[in-house]
């Protein structure tokens, strides 16, 4: 195995957003031999990755890695590499059920993990968030930010994770890649900003409901270069790393929540819509547990050789127009 090319590779929640746009770039760039995706479907969709199915180099399993079992942790024997996307991604529902984060971006990690240690799996590539920051004090965040104080069950579980990634790491010698990501964006997302205000638009053309005050700006990356990123320091990284390493993957400007809207707005061709906000907090966040202000810090990353192709409002207004099918 060379630093560009790995035999066999696990891509767990392959069906989903990023999972599904990180196969197709290992393919399309013929950077493995083999791919196996592992997903329960609930936020991912077989049609993200139908043009793999019955090919020779790809083989999905529909598992739930909350339960182990045989038929999934058994294809993690001496796997080159092991990317871990598998997660529930809407921050907003820890608010309300605390238990579907802890059990599906906790405890599915522990039993990836597991499954690696077993497995005797070779390197481990774990998606995690921007919000284990929480309100930093400082921005742009930097990596070695602290304390870590997360505010909302998602960006806990995600800590908590990465540090059992950490551990897993340091005990058995298998390598680890954290990487944080900002807010990503693009075709196949279900949810987040942009499909909430194009759902609402479309029901209601005059008027759009805004949560929060409009005012919080956050870093937004296209997925096409938050997965460009990722297997930059996957392939080009990771391999001599002594134990682990931590990677924000981000852009380098941010953007309102309400500018957010005038570009969807503009995009979906609508003049005269009234915005109505809806703040949660009285400082004025979309719901409990948002961080209101994020931007991480990658000089990092650009460092290494790595820099956004699109920053955050063209970002935003590639993946608008791509959900509207206007772009592919």
């Amino acid at each position: 195995m060379n630093e560009y090319h790995l035999n066999k590779v696990i891509v767990t929640g392959g069906a989903g957003f990023i999972g599904s746009h990180i196969i197709d770039y290992m393919i399309k760039n013929k950077l493995v031999d083999e791919i196996i995706a592992i997903d329960n479907l609930s936020s991912g969709s077989l049609d993200n990755i139908s043009m793999h199915i019955n090919k020779k180099y790809f083989k999905f399993i529909k598992a739930d890695l909350k339960n182990v079992d045989d038929q999934w942790s058994s294809q993690f024997r001496d796997i080159d590499m092991v990317i871990h996307m598998a997660a529930n991604p809407e921050v907003r529902i820890s608010v309300t059920n605390p238990h579907v984060h802890f059990n599906e971006n906790l405890v599915a990690t522990f039993n990836v993990l597991e499954a690696c240690r077993k497995g005797n799996a070779k390197m481990l590539v774990f998606a995690s968030s921007s919000t284990v920051y929480g309100d930093a004090k400082i921005i742009p965040t930097p990596e070695d930010y602290h304390p870590l104080e997360p505010i909302s069950i998602y960006g806990a579980a995600k800590l908590a994770a990465e540090y059992l990634c950490i551990s897993y790491s340091k005990l058995y010698g298998m390598k680890c890649l954290i990487v944080r990501y900002a807010n990503i964006i693009g075709p196949r997302s279900g949810h987040g900003v942009i499909v909430d205000f194009i759902n609402k638009l479309k029901q209601n053309p005059k008027e759009l409901e805004i949560l929060g005050d409009g005012t919080q700006r956050k870093s937004y990356l296209h997925v096409y270069d938050a997965v460009d990123a990722t297997l930059f320091l996957a392939l080009k990284v990771l391999p001599s790393v002594a134990n682990y390493d931590i990677y924000n993957i981000g852009n380098s400007d941010w953007i309102t929540v309400r500018e957010i809207a005038d570009i969807v707005v503009k995009e979906m061709g609508l003049d005269n819509v009234r915005y109505t906000f809806k703040p949660a907090t009285i400082d004025g966040r979309g719901w409990l547990g948002d961080v209101k202000f994020m931007l991480l810090d990658i000089s990092k990353l650009k460092s290494k050789g790595w820099t956004p192709s699109m920053n955050s409002y063209d970002a935003v207004r590639k993946t608008v127009r791509q959900l509207l099918n206007k772009e592919s």
